[in-house]
């Protein structure tokens, strides 16, 4: 695509955004639903707090 055309068609997609005047979307590009936190994250945060509260029981039963 021509640099041109490429111009062409982004000042297109922009002039449609000045008739809007605040209801412009923050990105032309489609977007999923996306969650804040990575699934490894999640995943790493669930094992470390299920982790210490087993081993917090374990060790409150053998004090008891």
């Amino acid at each position: 695509m021509a640099p041109k055309q490429r111009m062409r068609i982004a000042n297109e997609k922009a002039s449609k955004n000045i008739t809007q005047r605040g209801n412009v979307p923050k990105s032309t590009k489609n977007e999923k639903n996306k969650i804040p936190v990575s699934p490894w994250l999640l995943a790493l945060f669930l094992f470390v707090v299920c982790g210490s509260v087993i081993f917090q029981l374990i060790q409150s039963i053998r004090s008891a």
